[in-house]
């Protein structure tokens, strides 16, 4: 009887340090966020204050998404993390199944953003600026 209710206890405690750990993943992702918003923006201001407006804009649009994609990938982990600490059930995989779906197609459609093409044309751009075409 007490091998089973120290197997519950270890599980508990297991479960809990889990839980913590998510939810400190979680928010190194969000301070990652922060974080690039707040080096976008003094990359921006410095930018602005030489008078390249274009370069500017275009900068900070990079850079703020590469700060997002960061944060959402740290997001991600903490949500896995997060599903092994509680009980799995059919439900709650298909819910975090449904969470790195959305996530992922968000980090896809940033990363097109970021970069202005799709990630599977860099190597063909590569090659043709390396032929001189």
């Amino acid at each position: 009887m007490s091998d089973l209710l120290l197997s519950g206890e270890v599980r508990e405690g297991l479960g809990h340090t889990l839980h913590w750990i998510a939810t400190a993943i979680e928010m190194l992702g969000v301070a990652v966020i922060l974080l690039g918003v707040l080096l976008s923006t003094i990359w921006m201001a410095r930018d602005l204050a030489s008078g390249e407006w274009t370069r500017a804009y275009r900068s900070y649009r990079a850079n703020l998404g590469r700060g997002i994609l960061l944060g959402l990938e740290f997001f991600i982990a903490a949500d896995i993390i997060g599903m092994v600490a509680i009980v799995p059930t059919f439900e709650r995989l298909g819910i975090l199944a449904v969470i790195i779906i959305i996530r992922t197609l968000l980090s896809f459609s940033l990363q097109i953003e970021v970069d202005g093409r799709l990630p599977w044309r860099r190597k063909e751009e590569g090659k043709i600026r390396s032929e001189g075409l």
